[in-house]
């Protein structure tokens, strides 16, 4: 440790001393003093042209999303009522993906294989339908259809494939039991090969070893994925040899009449908080018997006289390829996610552009986003959709090259930068959603307007694919790898290349830079970014020292526990950086002037209102002087303020049709009269 702090030391002098020289000049500070007031004087000049916006925001493949809303428009039978019995809810959701495979010749299996980008395209689409539907479609297609693409190998593509695209053989995706979620390794369900018959034997052998929340398992699944652990029989001990987790197909129900397959029990999850729409099923197996080739066995393969092959050397090495080919549920998760967050804000924003409330003496009311305490829960939020927007764009090309290359770094890149955008934009929407809510007052609260649908159906987002809190703890690990790596002379991963200068920074903060508080140093992306990038790594060193202390008395796992809230703090921060770094590269790409200067605007607000909201930690570290706090405060005030002006044209670049929205009171024209009609007035 002594020597990563001579490192520094050694790499600090230089760069003080070149940064100290470029913020001395009082005539440049003086100067930027001058424009701020200016600018907070006069009221920026706002215009963005949705159209733009909309074609900026819609991606690489608009005519996919579009194919979809003009597909789902014109069959009212197939939108989801407000109110909906769960029985009824669930064949609706079966008939939608039907109709979307089979009548508007969407092929998700065809595309999540060749074309990535395009899958997360219309998964994001068929949200904004029914997020139960968008679910199915994920358990059908990237959970189960991706198990036997990814975890299989050719032999299962040519028997499966076909029937799984078309949905002939509409499956589940059986891993999480009910004593075991995020503790995969743990999982008790056991699959035994019987070297007699050239069969596993599937058992569950305790109440514990449930399969538990298994999609399409209670009403409409065929097969399963089953996640076992698997036992060869070892011929000089009455003890099975266990060979750690592996996946295995097994039909669950008959092809003939739909019945449940001897020695299967499932059961109804029942009705949940949300997302009813999907049918979950708990399942148990007695002596369920399979062919030895219902193994999926890309990563490790038993032969006919029961002997284990593997390219991969060991149990752990095996399961994190396992876990490490399923990631593209993160990616759908997360990309799902600030589709939630943008129909939200969407309707929130809407109707506060309308509605009306109070005003000065004697003249007309003012619209409730003309109050401040409004602009402030609701512009960070849609600056938040924008950023979010762009950052899980990058993790979906990341992801589509991940899939093209099959390259070890980037594999490692997309599981830790997944699980953190996951983890950080479903808990973010998830506190959104009643933000939401609770802005539209009373309307919010009717059915019709969503936002009770949205939150309970978005809430598991923060559970599924992985909790929030453990996917927050790999990506702290994945730091603390990188951090040993910056002084073991390795090379860091791509979304981790900023802590080689960040690193460098930390022994001592600029004292002109600490002081500067004009408008143009706020707003200028190169402080905000530095900002980010020095909180994770000043959290990241800290966490490094606090980590080898306890470790000497509590041991690793203690250690890691006396520091967690540490260590959550820690990876919420990178992926803050990394979400800004990726905002910041596509204002860059924007072609139209007007709209970039807008999404400046949106990109500040986004920024500084991150590093107000922790500004305890930028005051204690003395990166940032009282009086340059308090004219963050006053700049993040003023964006909300002027963000307002250009709130509706915002909203719009979503592009979400007023059909699917279906809130009343979030639609673009004649909000009153539509809500009106529902309740039955004419």
């Amino acid at each position: 440790m002594d020597e990563m702090r001579g490192l520094l030391a050694s790499e600090v002098a230089q760069r003080r001393l070149d940064r100290l020289a470029s913020h001395f000049c009082e005539a440049n500070l003086a100067k930027e003093e001058k424009v701020s007031r200016e600018v907070c004087a006069k009221p920026f000049q706002r215009s963005v042209n949705p159209t733009i916006l909309a074609n900026l925001m819609a991606g690489g493949y608009p005519a996919d999303r579009q194919k979809i809303f003009d597909f789902f428009i014109s069959r009212p039978d197939l939108e989801t009522p407000v109110e909906i019995a769960k029985a009824e809810h669930r064949e609706l959701a079966f008939k939608q993906l039907k109709a979307l495979v089979n009548e508007a010749s969407i092929h998700p299996m065809k595309l999540l294989m060749e074309d990535p980008a395009r899958y997360f395209t219309i998964t994001e689409a068929i949200g904004f339908i029914d997020v139960s539907l968008g679910v199915k479609l994920g358990v059908q297609f990237s959970l189960w259809g991706g198990s036997v693409v990814n975890l299989g190998t050719q032999k299962h593509r040519d028997k499966y494939l076909e029937g799984i695209s078309n949905l002939k053989f509409p499956g589940c995706f059986a891993m999480t039991e009910l004593h075991h979620g995020s503790n995969v390794q743990g999982i008790q369900t056991t699959a035994t090969f019987d070297r007699m018959t050239d069969e596993f034997v599937i058992n569950t052998p305790n109440d514990g070893a449930t399969k538990w929340w298994i999609g399409n398992a209670a009403v409409h699944g065929k097969f399963a994925s089953v996640f076992a652990r698997l036992k060869l029989p070892c011929p000089d001990s009455h003890l099975d040899t266990d060979m750690g987790v592996h996946a295995f197909i097994v039909p669950i129900r008959s092809m003939e009449d739909h019945s449940v397959l001897p020695g299967i029990e499932i059961r109804d999850c029942g009705y949940k908080v949300g997302l009813n729409g999907v049918d979950n099923g708990a399942l148990r197996f007695r002596n369920v018997r399979i062919p030895r080739d219902n193994l999926l066995n890309r990563f490790g393969d038993v032969s006919r006289d029961g002997g284990y092959t593997s390219k991969l050397p060991t149990i752990n090495k095996r399961f994190a390829a396992t876990l490490g080919e399923l990631v593209g549920g993160r990616v759908g998760l997360a990309y799902g996610s600030v589709g939630v967050l943008k129909a939200a804000s969407t309707v929130a924003i809407r109707y506060s552009l309308l509605r009306q409330q109070f005003g000065p003496p004697n003249k007309e009311e003012v619209s409730i986003l003309d109050y401040q305490s409004q602009q402030q829960k609701l512009m960070p939020m849609l600056s938040s959709a924008y950023a979010f927007h762009f950052a899980t764009e990058y993790l979906v090309a990341r992801y589509a090259e991940m899939k093209k290359t099959h390259d070890d770094e980037i594999i490692a890149d997309v599981h830790a930068l997944s699980a953190g955008l996951k983890a950080y934009i479903t808990s973010y929407t998830a506190k959104a959603l009643n933000t939401c809510r609770e802005s539209c007052g009373g309307h919010g609260y009717a059915a019709v307007n969503r936002f009770g649908t949205l939150r309970n159906d978005h809430d598991i987002f923060q559970t599924f694919e992985g909790d929030n809190t453990v996917l927050l703890q790999q990506v702290a690990g994945d730091l603390l790898k990188q951090y040993k790596r910056k002084f073991t002379g390795g090379a860091l991963s791509v979304t981790w290349t900023y802590l080689r200068d960040s690193m460098s920074n930390l022994s001592q903060t600029n004292p002109v830079a600490t002081h500067r508080e004009g408008y143009t140093h706020l707003r200028d992306p190169r402080f905000q970014l530095d900002a980010f990038q020095y909180r994770t790594a000043r959290l990241l060193h800290t966490a490094a020292l606090r980590l080898r202390k306890h470790s000497k008395r509590f041991g690793s796992f203690g250690a890691w526990n006396r520091c967690l809230n540490h260590l959550l703090t820690l990876a919420e921060s990178h992926i803050e950086s990394v979400i800004l770094a990726k905002f910041n590269e596509a204002i860059e790409r924007c072609e139209d002037r007007q709209t970039r200067k807008v999404l400046n605007m949106v990109r500040d607000l986004y920024a500084l209102d991150r590093i107000w909201k922790d500004i305890g930690t930028y005051r204690n570290q003395d990166y940032v002087s009282p009086n340059k706090a308090k004219a963050i405060h006053r700049l993040v005030e003023y964006l909300s303020y002027e963000l307002k002006g250009a709130a509706g044209s915002l909203v719009d670049g979503f592009g979400i049709p007023d059909a699917l929205l279906r809130a009343p009171i979030g639609l673009q024209s004649g909000q009153y009269s539509e809500y009106s009609h529902y309740v039955g007035f004419e």
